[in-house]
C-alpha cells in the first residue's frame, strides 16, 4: 500500500484525532515533506516530526508566535496564513500547495474523523489527486485508504479485510480474485455499496481490476 520507499513524498498532517499513533507513525519516513495543517500541530509530540511547512487559517489552533517560548522550534517554519473565508479547507489548500511544489505522491493522516464534513472532503481530496495523475494515500486509527483505477491493485494477506467503495459515477468491470467474496466483470454504481468487508485468501495477496471508473480501496488493520 505504501509508495516506493525512494520517493519523496507531501505528507500532510491534519487536526483530526490520532489514537493509534503505533500505526500512524511506522508509515512516516524521513524523506517526507510534512504540512502541517492547523489544528495538526497538536500531534507535533505524538509524530515526532518537525515541520517543513505550517498552513492553516488558524481558527482552531492559535498561530506559532515568535516572541513565545514555547514556539521557538516553530519560529524558522515557513508559514502560510490563509484567511478564515474561503473555498477551500486547509489540508485541500496544503494538497493544492503539495501539487504546486511539484510533488506526485501524498500521505495524508489526522485527517478522518471528528466532523463528517472534513472528513468527506478530505477523502474527496484523493479523487482530486487521482485525477491529476497523482497518488494518495490516507491513513488513520482504523484503515487505510487509496483510490484504485484501471490500473488495478493487489490487497495483501496483511490486511485481514479490505472493501471498495464508489464515490464518483459508476464502476464497470469490477473484478476481484482470490478473495473470500470474488467479483466478474462487475458494476458497483454509487446508490448501492456491496463490496464491503471482503477478505484475501491465506497468505495470498487479493487482485482487484476495473475496466471503467475508480473505487476507493479500503484496508483495515484488524
Amino acid at each position: 500500500m505504501a509508495d516506493p520507499a525512494d520517493a519523496k513524498r507531501c505528507a500532510i498532517v491534519g487536526g483530526a484525532p490520532i489514537g493509534r499513533p503505533d500505526r500512524i507513525v511506522p508509515l512516516l519516513r524521513d524523506g517526507d515533506f510534512f504540512v502541517y495543517c492547523d489544528s495538526g500541530l497538536k500531534h507535533l509530540d505524538t509524530l515526532g516530526r518537525r515541520p517543513d511547512l505550517i498552513i492553516g487559517d488558524f481558527d482552531s489552533w492559535r498561530k506559532p508566535d515568535s516572541s513565545d517560548p514555547a514556539d521557538a522550534d516553530l519560529q524558522a517554519v515557513e508559514t502560510i496564513v490563509l484567511p478564515r473565508e474561503k473555498d477551500d479547507t486547509d489540508t485541500m489548500f496544503a494538497v493544492k500547495e503539495g501539487l504546486a511544489r511539484g510533488f506526485s505522491d501524498f500521505l495524508l493522516v489526522g485527517a478522518l474523523g471528528g466532523r463528517m464534513d472534513h472528513t468527506l472532503v478530505n477523502l474527496y481530496s484523493l479523487i482530486y489527486l487521482a485525477e491529476k495523475g497523482k497518488n494518495g494515500l490516507i491513513a488513520d486509527d482504523y484503515s487505510l485508504f487509496r483510490i484504485v483505477d484501471t490500473s488495478g491493485t493487489c490487497v495483501g494477506p496483511k490486511w485481514p479485510f479490505f472493501s471498495l467503495v464508489n464515490l464518483d459515477g459508476s464502476a464497470h468491470g469490477v473484478t476481484i480474485r482470490r478473495a473470500k467474496f470474488e467479483l466478474e466483470d462487475a458494476e458497483i454504481p454509487c446508490g448501492y455499496q456491496y463490496a464491503t468487508s471482503n477478505e484475501p485468501l491465506p497468505g495470498v495477496p487479493a487482485e482487484v481490476s476495473l475496466r471503467e471508473g475508480r473505487l476507493l480501496l479500503i484496508c483495515d488493520w484488524e
